[in-house]
């Protein structure tokens, strides 16, 4: 059974419904309050926090008086561009005297499938949990159209928790968990508390409940926890409205755990290893002790590049006999690569013209 006490790496969904009080379109400033003081618990035992947080639309209609209904896309969009300052200022607000710095990161769905912007998503969230720095995440709802949205924060939050390796994944919701049918309309509804396998059976029991405010239903959440447990992280399902909702997750609250069959790490490394190679990276036998060592490659261990490759491909790893040793993501493209093997780290800068990372391809993206 996953349980809050032993996650190294939280991802947390927040919806609109649990931000925005739903008749005044006012912040729930004293329910904000009491979750910051819940993500400071958890930072104060060394857990990565990053949030991910709907409301940035549901405050600005609020703030420009839209009309109670649908909206047009522009007065969405607009919506978003005012309301995402007052959020990101909220979290701001209650987060700093816990001695929590936040940074506010906006994403697409094609950022996730753009393997640069991919990259480089994971890249500036893994420095700002480096820095202990809280990252808001939000869909970028100002720029975003139909076809470049993930359409609900229940997606988005899992594919960051994919994207940075989280063990594991709360969504706050208006439900304290999965059911096998909607509590609201069926009285002999009931309540799974662990599911390992997502069954057709299970995706049938999905219903579309969701709030006036929220556009997540549970079958979006059922398309998360897919998501999330493939990736080895562990997803919870549990009522957000109460005060201290992670505290209470903790201490048993009603909820549905989703469990992975593997951790983060293996799953990953399940992941590369099954990639087709664009290409080859040779090393020498100082860079192949290394690697079986558990060291990332540097471009000074590096002897030949073959092969047509952009960053973040997968590569086939050789030792100086030609046998495959495993395979990694390139950190460089393989011009790149060429132009730098065999070459200390101090000069990638003066040899490509800009800096570079230290390693070709980093541990956590190479199985051997």
């Amino acid at each position: 059974m996953a349980s809050l006490g032993t996650a190294k790496r939280l991802v947390v969904k927040i919806g609109s419904a649990l931000l925005v009080d739903r008749d005044t379109g006012a912040m729930r400033a004293d329910w904000l309050r009491a979750l910051a003081e819940d993500i400071a618990m958890y930072k104060s035992r060394g857990v990565d926090v990053i949030l991910v947080s709907s409301g940035s639309i549901a405050l600005g209609r609020g703030a420009l008086r839209l009309p109670a209904g649908a909206l047009a896309l522009e007065q969405s969009q607009a919506a978003a561009a005012v309301g995402q300052i007052k959020l990101a200022r909220a979290y701001e607000e209650v987060l700093a005297p816990h001695g929590i710095t936040t940074a506010q990161i906006l994403l697409t769905l094609e950022d996730s499938q753009d393997r640069r912007r991919y990259l480089n998503t994971r890249a500036t969230l893994e420095q700002l949990l480096a820095l202990r720095v809280v990252p808001i995440v939000n869909e970028n709802d100002t720029i975003a159209t139909d076809e470049i949205r993930f359409g609900d924060n229940d997606r988005l939050g899992a594919q960051v928790a994919v994207t940075i390796g989280a063990d594991q994944l709360v969504l706050l919701s208006d439900v304290d968990g999965f059911y096998t049918a909607s509590p609201a309309s069926d009285p002999t509804a009931t309540r799974y508390d662990t599911i390992r396998d997502i069954t057709p059976e299970i995706e049938a029991m999905a219903g579309d409940a969701g709030s006036g405010l929220s556009k997540g239903g549970m079958k979006t959440k059922l398309m998360a926890a897919k998501t999330a447990i493939n990736a080895g992280c562990a997803m919870a399902i549990t009522q957000g409205f109460p005060n201290r909702p992670l505290q209470a997750l903790e201490q048993g609250a009603n909820c549905t755990w989703f469990l992975p069959k593997d951790d983060p790490q293996v799953a990953r490394k399940r992941w590369i290893a099954a990639m087709k190679p664009r290409g080859t990276v040779q090393v020498d036998a100082g860079a192949a002790a290394a690697l079986s060592r558990g060291k990332s490659l540097l471009p000074a261990g590096v002897s030949a590049v073959s092969g047509d490759f952009g960053r973040g491909d997968p590569v086939t790893i050789t030792g100086p006999t030609g046998a495959a040793l495993g395979a990694g993501l390139a950190r460089y493209t393989s011009d790149e690569a060429r132009q730098i093997m065999g070459r200390r780290t101090h000069d990638i800068e003066r040899i490509l013209g800009y800096p570079g990372r230290a390693a070709l391809i980093h541990r956590d993206d190479m199985v051997l």
